[in-house]
């Protein structure tokens, strides 16, 4: 007599659901990218919202296009390169003239509460300045936002490092087309140029601004310098890689962060975030994530629970 096919109870069939449901918190986590285009993402940063450190969020985000952005009050920014080594952001603004193309900005600051200060390789030139321009006063060159000037900032107009910036510049062909006079240039190098100063173009009187980073072995052809601006970070106070973020990473891991607090967490492939690394499983805001290598003993507890369920009815 041949064996009739056995189909489980609505009971048997809800605890085995059940059980399976219990998967998809994991399995619905959040992934962070490790790369975002061509930048490789290593903490601090993070392709988005819960991944990286909290205080990095939302300054670099990686948008839909996989850009990496550069965000603060004055704008958005690309970040062509990341220098992890020497903790260094390279960002362009597409406002920003070049020997290559000249345009009207209106200027460039960063966030007073963000961890970033400006590198001491980046030069700034201010172009097409007013003869009545504050840049021609010692104390006018960069403001803070309380207007409290600092006599020890002095700008150099017209000649950074011994070397006339300026004459350079307007070199370049969209420049001295423009028939500006040089006399319009004033040139600043921001050594320890804190958070809480900006680049006002509009109050200094300045038509537009250039930046770059190295002369790249040129420094007499503006045409081949590195233009953009170059942006130092830090972790933390002691600005030392944490060793349980490293951890993670090591684990095949990417570091992010969870709750209002910026609780550490270990998002692992596919997924799944522990509290520790992706060679060990832990709970996290009392949900359990499991690691892939715990799947298959999962998969085997539900299949015995099935069969459990299928012999108890002989």
């Amino acid at each position: 007599m041949d064996q009739e096919l056995f189909f489980p109870s609505p009971h048997a069939l809800l605890i085995i659901l059940a059980s399976s449901f219990l998967l998809l918190p994991s399995i619905s986590s959040q992934v962070c990218q490790k790369t975002c285009g061509d930048i490789p993402l290593r903490y601090p940063f993070g392709s988005g919202s819960g991944c990286g450190d909290s205080r990095f969020h939302p300054s670099i985000t990686c948008n839909d296009h996989q850009q990496l952005i550069f965000t603060t009050h004055t704008g958005c920014y690309p970040i062509s390169n990341i220098d992890y080594t020497n903790q260094v952001l390279y960002i362009s603004d597409p406002t920003m003239s070049t020997c290559a193309c000249n345009q009207p900005s209106k200027g460039f600051g960063l966030d007073w509460d963000a961890p970033f200060t400006f590198h001491g390789d980046t030069i700034f030139a201010l172009l097409d300045c007013s003869s009545s321009s504050p840049v021609y006063s010692p104390t006018g060159m960069f403001n803070d936002r309380n207007n409290n000037n600092n006599s020890s900032r002095v700008s150099l107009c017209d000649s950074s490092r011994g070397m006339p910036i300026c004459g350079f510049l307007y070199g370049c062909k969209p420049i001295v087309s423009l028939n500006i006079p040089i006399s319009g240039c004033c040139v600043y190098t921001p050594v320890n140029f804190g958070p809480s100063f900006e680049m006002d173009l509009e109050k200094l009187k300045c038509g537009s601004y250039s930046g770059f980073y190295s002369f790249n072995g040129r420094e007499t052809d503006a045409e081949s310098w590195k233009y953009g601006i170059a942006i130092k970070y830090k972790f933390a106070i002691d600005n030392v890689y944490p060793s349980w973020c490293s951890s993670c990473e090591q684990s095949g891991g990417v570091c992010g962060y969870s709750g209002p607090v910026g609780s550490f967490i270990c998002n692992c492939p596919p997924g799944f975030n522990t509290t520790t690394n992706c060679f060990f499983g832990a709970s996290f805001n009392g949900v359990s994530k499991f690691l892939p290598f715990q799947l298959p003993w999962i998969c085997m507890i539900i299949f015995l629970g099935w069969l459990l369920v299928w012999s108890s009815t002989f």
